[in-house]
C-alpha cells in the first residue's frame, strides 16, 4: 500500500539527481508554492525534482474545529504562545520521512535533498529536517518557528549539526509573530547551527525579493 502523502512534482530537467520538498502552510495545499520554481532562477543545468505534499485534512482547534489541511493541529494561541499537538507533529515527521525515503529509492541521497517550508510548513521544516538520522542538503524556514522545542531536544539529529539553514520572516507579520522567528534563530544560533537570517518589510506573505534569496541559497547547495 502506498502511504505517501499525495503530492504535486515539478522537475526542472530529466532524471533530478536533488530533491526539495516544499511544505505548504496552514489551510494551504501543495499548489501554494507548485508555481514558484521558474522564479527562484537557478541554473539551466540543475536537475532538481520539487515536491509539494497535501498535509492531511484534519480538524484545528484554534480554528473553531475546522477541518483544514494541516501538519499539526494547534490547540491554543496567546499572543505569541501557541500549545501544540507534539503527536501530530510526529506523525507529519514520519510523513516527511516517508519521502525522503521515497526520494532515496529515486536515486537521490538525502545529503541532496532540500526541506523548505511556509508558515506552518515551515514549522515542520524546522523539525523534521532537525530530527532526521541521515544529513541533508539544508533546511528552509519561511514565516516559521520551531513547535515543539522539547520534541526537537529529544529527537535532535547529530547528523544534521552541520546542516544549512536557511530562515527568513516578514517584520510586519501577524500571523506568525516575528518574535517566533526570531527565537527560534536565536535558539539555533546558541547551539552552533548555521542559519542565514532574512528580514523583510512584509505581511504574513512571501516577496521577490525573499523567492530570489531562497534562489541564490539553494544554488549554492546545488553547487556543494
Amino acid at each position: 500500500m502506498n502511504d505517501n502523502l499525495p503530492a504535486i512534482e515539478v522537475e526542472t530537467a530529466e532524471r533530478p539527481d536533488f530533491s526539495v520538498i516544499w511544505l505548504h502552510g496552514l489551510g494551504a495545499d501543495g499548489g501554494d508554492f507548485a508555481g514558484i520554481t521558474p522564479e527562484l532562477g537557478l541554473p539551466e543545468s540543475a536537475a532538481v525534482r520539487f515536491i509539494f505534499p497535501h498535509a492531511p485534512m484534519i480538524p484545528v482547534t484554534c480554528n473553531g474545529g475546522y477541518v483544514m489541511r494541516a501538519w499539526y493541529d494547534i490547540l491554543s494561541i496567546d499572543g505569541i504562545d501557541r500549545v501544540t499537538d507534539e503527536a501530530g507533529i510526529r506523525a507529519s515527521v514520519a510523513a516527511i520521512g516517508r519521502l525522503i525515503e521515497r526520494e532515496n529509492a529515486r536515486g537521490v541521497p538525502s545529503a541532496r535533498i532540500v526541506i523548505a517550508g511556509f508558515s506552518q510548513g515551515g514549522a515542520m521544516a524546522y523539525t523534521a529536517g532537525l530530527t532526521h538520522p541521515e544529513a541533508l542538503a539544508g533546511i528552509i524556514a519561511l514565516s516559521a518557528y520551531i513547535p515543539s522545542p522539547g520534541l526537537v531536544d529529544k529527537d535532535r539529529s547529530t547528523a544534521n549539526r552541520q546542516t544549512p539553514i536557511f530562515a527568513a520572516h516578514g517584520s510586519l507579520d501577524e500571523v506568525v509573530p516575528p518574535q517566533l522567528g526570531l527565537a527560534a534563530r536565536d535558539a539555533l544560533r546558541a547551539d552552533g547551527y548555521a542559519l542565514e537570517w532574512h528580514s523583510y518589510p512584509i505581511p504574513h506573505a512571501v516577496c521577490m525579493e525573499e523567492i530570489e534569496a531562497v534562489g541564490a541559497w539553494l544554488t549554492a547547495r546545488l553547487a556543494g
